[in-house]
């Protein structure tokens, strides 16, 4: 399988909170990706128009809905589009079990920039859903 960190790869950040999309875009920027932002559902499906991203990573929680919906929405719109799940719920056994069931990789906080960078290696290392 590639090794995503040596191509250009893309990445659609969905994330609500401005500080918290900010730390992200920046990290993953400096690891050398690309980095297309959304704050909501709606913005996130016009970014789709544009780009088509290598993985989705998504909060529990963005702009009026679950992270789990919204990521549920967007692969209909981008066949086999890698998810990943970042935030503060997830230690919820429920929630995890939701998230694998649709085959989304899921992180829970707390985490470090380097543990975020090889998680999202691991999960674009994998084939499309």
């Amino acid at each position: 399988m590639p090794d995503h960190s040596l191509l250009t790869t893309t990445i659609l950040l969905l994330v609500s909170d401005p500080l918290v999309r900010s730390v992200l875009q920046d990290t993953l920027e400096h690891e050398g990706y690309t980095v297309v932002t959304a704050g909501d559902l709606g913005t996130a499906v016009d970014r789709l128009t544009e780009v088509t991203p290598d993985l989705l990573i998504t909060r529990t929680y963005v702009e009026g809905m679950s992270g789990h919906d919204a990521a549920t929405h967007l692969r209909t719109k981008s066949n086999g589009l890698r998810v990943l799940m970042v935030g503060g719920l997830l230690d919820d056994q429920r929630l995890k079990y939701r998230e694998s069931l649709e085959g989304f990789d899921v992180f829970p906080k707390p985490y470090s920039p380097r543990e975020l960078l090889q998680k999202v290696k691991d999960v674009l290392n994998k084939p499309r859903a």
